[in-house]
């Protein structure tokens, strides 16, 4: 039985950990190398650093932050944010990140997707998904993502009473009118090897994950789910883990405010999803 993981996820403004509710009201949440090695000696599984800004403002992402973190910590990275070329790819893995995470750029050019598969392998590549509930619309792709594979992901049939998610790129701000599910499955066809798949609805709110979001992309795609947006308790994790009919089905549980703000710790969480039955590495 493959072991579920749990990992902190650092946004990252400028610097500093940051962490708002829904993509806004931001608060600082201290120096990314810092709370990396926190969450190190707290036995996450990985840790994902995300850029939140520098896709939106055209920059490339946070290498020195990799490379310091990479030094100091004994635990997988995943880095994203700003990812535009195969260079960048390079490049971070290069700094010490050991998978890249890609969204803004894979609707923008879907070559990117298989091109960086081919390069660096499937297992290093995650492509993200920023993902918005929308009820009974029918999506029209935007100007972004005109490129005919991209707006043959928004084709989907509108059925009644179903919801149905559009992803939205540069850190969320920007809608794109492509289905999150039939994206999932293209991105996955083309060479992911893992996806990252955050509800925007409860990003922060740890009110619970989109269970629906989570299990209707996981069933959709033969590649792990990571899950994010509104984890709030050891229990939210493990209903997004659980394989149970309605459960979320995803390989990993993605969480930030819980442990930013030290409400609980991943070891406590560990020790909590290992009680309800989830296959999770045990603390040491």
């Amino acid at each position: 039985m493959l072991l579920k993981r749990i990992i902190p996820c650092l946004d990252v403004d400028r610097g500093r950990v940051v962490k708002g509710v829904q993509y806004v009201d931001h608060v600082d949440a201290g120096d990314p190398v810092e709370v990396a090695q926190e969450y190190d000696a707290q036995q996450a599984d990985e840790i994902t650093f995300l850029d939140i800004t520098a896709s939106h403002e055209e920059r490339r992402t946070l290498f020195d932050v990799v490379a310091r973190t990479a030094e100091s910590v004994f635990m997988p990275l995943t880095v994203g944010g700003g990812v535009r070329t195969l260079q960048d790819v390079r490049d971070l893995l290069n700094a010490g990140a050991d998978k890249v995470s890609i969204m803004t750029a894979a609707v923008k050019d879907p070559d990117l997707v298989g091109e960086a598969a081919v390069k660096i392998g499937s297992a290093n590549l995650v492509v993200a998904l920023d993902a918005r509930r929308i009820e009974g619309e029918v999506l029209v792709p935007s100007a972004r993502a005109q490129d005919a594979r991209v707006a043959a992901a928004a084709v989907a049939p509108v059925v009644p009473g179903e919801s149905r998610w559009e992803i939205c790129t540069h850190g969320g701000r920007q809608p794109t009118g492509v289905d999150a599910v039939a994206w999932a499955r293209h991105v996955a066809n083309a060479g992911a090897g893992e996806i990252l798949l955050t509800s925007m609805d409860r990003d922060g709110t740890k009110s619970g994950y989109d269970l629906d979001l989570l299990r209707a992309v996981a069933d959709a795609v033969a590649v792990p789910v990571v899950a994010s947006g509104g984890g709030g308790s050891a229990e939210d994790l493990a209903a997004a883990l659980s394989d149970a009919p309605d459960g979320g089905h995803c390989q990993a549980a993605l969480a930030a405010s819980i442990f930013h703000f030290h409400e609980t710790t991943v070891l406590e969480v560990k020790r909590r999803l290992l009680a309800l039955g989830v296959p999770v590495r045990p603390p040491i």
